[in-house]
């Protein structure tokens, strides 16, 4: 069955206990396919240089561009996602980086700061919403339970950190990280999007 499969449970006409026995199929599949974490999407570690000058320059530009315009999508399930709310605020001030919109919709978001506990019976929704955004994507795990399930990783309702079911880019430990972490976890990931490249040679 895929994670898909009950995308249009709200529009048949199913029982209550139909509802919840094709979702928790879904769930139990989704667990049974993340035991292990998946490893970060390095693409573009090979040398520079290899494309010829003009990809290089070509590289650089459309780095520089993506740094830059990153686009935050809504993913809080926990209390991390105050710090996030401190760090959009005047003191902190994201819109330095052009970050000040959080957008709603995934299709018009690059970026996904995973912000606290997740759940299994959310895990397929959190899969979903990462599916639906448009590459490149970047994710950040945002705090201890994003990075490893933090005080309730033992729970048997809590996934073990989101790089069991979506790659992961930055990690921000902290329980919860400050707002200054944050922001210093968000520098990480520009320049390591400053390293893209278009050549796959």
């Amino acid at each position: 069955m895929e994670i898909n499969s009950f995308d249009n449970i709200e529009t048949c006409s199913v029982s209550a206990n139909d509802t919840d026995r094709i979702e928790g199929e879904v769930i139990e599949e989704l667990k049974a396919r993340s035991q292990q974490p998946i490893p970060d999407p390095v693409q573009w570690m090979q040398e520079q240089g290899k494309g010829g000058l003009f990809l290089t320059k070509l590289d650089d530009i459309l780095s520089w561009a993506r740094k830059s315009s990153m686009w935050p999508g809504v993913c809080f399930t926990a209390c991390c996602a105050f710090e996030f709310i401190t760090a959009e605020a005047s003191r902190f001030d994201m819109s330095r980086f052009g970050m000040e919109i959080v957008r709603a919709s995934p299709r018009q978001a690059d970026l996904m700061i995973t912000a606290g506990t997740l759940t299994w019976k959310t895990a397929p929704k959190i899969k979903r919403i990462y599916d639906q955004m448009a590459e490149p994507k970047w994710v950040i795990a945002m705090g201890t339970c994003a990075i490893s399930g933090g005080i309730f990783a033992s729970s048997y309702n809590v996934v073990p950190g989101y790089n069991r079911i979506i790659p992961v880019d930055v990690y921000i430990p902290g329980c919860p990280p400050r707002p200054e972490a944050l922001i210093r976890g968000i520098q990480m990931l520009h320049e390591k999007v400053a390293k893209g490249t278009l050549n796959k040679g």
